[in-house]
């Protein structure tokens, strides 16, 4: 099994699949000065920058992404915070192999700002979701969601805080369920085989 990260800053969620004990081979990222590299060498894992601003156009970027990603013939490659739009034909490539956390309970609030957002609109609970990537942004089958409670004092920063922490429980698990061939898709819907789902606040469309 292998498992390649791509990350664009700090890469916390990164941090969260390596201290799961999961099989990172290599951390990627469009941005050499991502604090995440610094700690991916520091546990041995190797690190390469794909520089984005390298490349006249997102198809040339997305296909020198591929050619590195490649070298580790992964079973899963994990966008971590990676804050750059992939083109049909990359994500394709990947198909069902490619998953996302993305920090707002989807299909609400796609795209950035998204606790800013949630608290303008003025709802009740914000969380955060794991998907399988497609073309469309912040959109495909959803994995796993976890809920926090919006408070009445929140601020965006306060609200991002306590989503932080479930992304980092709901991420791990559900590449483990990735890597290990538990989740099936069928007629755009997850269907994750022999998932043990204990922890709370985890919500998993279907359980088989």
């Amino acid at each position: 099994m292998s498992l390649v990260v791509l990350i664009s800053g700090r890469g916390s969620n990164m941090r969260a699949l390596v201290e799961a004990g999961l099989p990172v081979s290599a951390v990627i990222s469009n941005r050499a000065d991502a604090a995440g590299l610094t700690y991916a060498a520091g546990q041995g894992i190797a690190t390469h920058v794909v520089a984005h601003s390298d490349f006249a156009s997102r198809e040339l970027f997305d296909a020198a992404l591929a050619a590195q990603i490649d070298q580790y013939a992964p079973r899963v490659v994990a966008l971590a915070g990676f804050m750059r739009i992939l083109t049909p034909a990359f994500v394709a490539r990947y198909a069902h192999r490619l998953v996302n956390i993305h920090p707002s309970l989807l299909p609400a609030f796609t795209g950035l700002d998204t606790h800013a957002r949630a608290l303008a609109a003025g709802v009740c609970v914000h969380g955060c979701t794991v998907h399988l990537v497609t073309a469309a942004l912040d959109h495909g089958p959803i994995i796993a969601q976890a809920a926090v409670a919006v408070r009445r004092d929140d601020t965006p920063e306060r609200l991002a805080e306590r989503v932080l922490v479930q992304e980092h429980r709901i991420f791990p698990q559900a590449v483990r369920w990735l890597l290990e061939s538990r989740v099936r898709v069928q007629d755009e819907q997850v269907h994750v085989r022999d998932a043990n789902v204990s922890a709370q606040a985890l919500c998993v469309p279907d359980v088989e």
